[in-house]
């Protein structure tokens, strides 16, 4: 396995526990009161568009080329990153 596929492979992997992090809120949230209930499903609706960024950001990284490689990658990153951080803060919430 080459550092590069390596990379994706952890970022893919990321992405796999984070979706299953949201599934975990998204039950949470069958279970909370009304207004919790509304709270939570408008974090879970930012958390998934933040997931698809991240997601895009994973195809970026598999398609670039070795010039672009750095770039994308820190752009992956930040968007990794950025979604890891709002799973915490909700998570606290709640």
């Amino acid at each position: 396995m080459t550092d590069r596929q390596s990379i994706i492979d952890q970022f893919k992997a990321k992405l796999d526990q984070w979706d299953a992090e949201i599934d975990e809120l998204e039950a949470k949230a069958r279970g909370a009161s009304a207004e919790a209930r509304a709270n939570l499903h408008e974090q879970i609706s930012k958390l998934k568009d933040q997931r698809g960024e991240a997601g895009s950001r994973l195809d970026e990284l598999r398609e670039s080329s070795q010039e672009a490689w750095q770039e994308v990658q820190a752009g992956a990153q930040r968007a990794t990153e950025a979604l890891g951080e709002s799973l915490r803060a909700v998570r606290e919430k709640f």
